[in-house]
């Protein structure tokens, strides 16, 4: 096929519109569907759960992930146990009710399953099954913020079972946040300890917790470690102090809101 001179004005015009309407559209306000997408990936010693009396008791893989857009975020919370069975999954979804330069306030909900292996005899031989329960819950999370390092806060969270086991838990927890304090100007570190009040059915328990990160400036991977201690508590189990340490690496995080978006 030949070419001639008029054909191939003719295609240079119209590769020019062509690249020019592209660029044009590229320019314009884009706004994605999400406003924020983060998570964090971690491997830890001995699994603890979202109630920090409770633990695995072996160590687990844990993902977390964060879908925002305004006031709304979706967080499905999964663990594993290292031999991949599930542990605990957990879906949230949190609304920012209140939100200015001191006072905030978080409304959540979930449904969440937890699983456990049970042995059972099955055609005359011992077989191991995964049987899973299933919970909804719900949350109040009011805080306080003193200062860019300092917050308090109140936390209340109620639980409900609809299979064999605990039907009903109420977690209400006295909190404070000492974050960004720093080492050097790299190196810093976030304390979060805690005081908290459990009921779970008829049984009660009284206990403190700490919550620690060890966190390197515009590096992805941080140490973090859980310490609970039991005060008064008639609630198995019988493990008065649980604790862990966890190797935590984050992703995301940029926020995606753009106002302008270019070739």
């Amino acid at each position: 096929m030949k070419m001639t001179n008029r054909t191939l004005k003719n295609l240079i015009v119209v590769l020019i519109i062509f690249l020019s309407g592209f660029n044009a559209m590229a320019q314009e306000e884009t706004e994605p569907f999400l406003d924020d997408f983060r998570g964090t990936v971690s491997i830890t010693n001995n699994g603890i759960s979202l109630v920090p009396s409770f633990s695995l008791g072996d160590p687990a893989l844990l993902f977390d992930l964060k879908f925002t857009k305004g006031k709304l975020s979706f967080e499905p919370d999964m663990r594993f146990g290292l031999d991949a069975k599930p542990w605990t999954f957990i879906f949230w979804f949190r609304y920012k009710a209140i939100e200015n330069k001191h006072f905030s306030l978080r409304l959540g909900a979930h449904p969440a399953l937890i699983f456990r292996t049970v042995n059972v005899v099955r055609d005359g031989q011992p077989e191991e099954l995964l049987e899973s329960r299933r919970y909804l819950a719900a949350e109040v999370a009011p805080t306080y913020k003193i200062s860019d390092k300092v917050e308090l806060g109140v936390y209340y969270l109620y639980g409900h079972g609809f299979d064999e086991g605990v039907k009903n838990t109420h977690y209400m927890a006295l909190n404070s946040s000492f974050n960004n304090l720093y080492i050097s100007e790299k190196l810093y570190f976030n304390i979060s300890p805690q005081a908290y009040y459990l009921l779970s059915d008829d049984l009660k328990g009284f206990y403190i917790v700490g919550f620690f990160s060890l966190i390197k400036k515009d590096f992805p991977i941080s140490v973090s470690a859980i310490l609970n201690k039991a005060i008064d508590t008639e609630i198995v189990p019988e493990d008065d102090f649980t604790w862990n340490i966890s190797l935590v690496y984050s992703f995301g995080g940029a926020n995606r809101r753009k106002s302008k978006q270019k070739i």
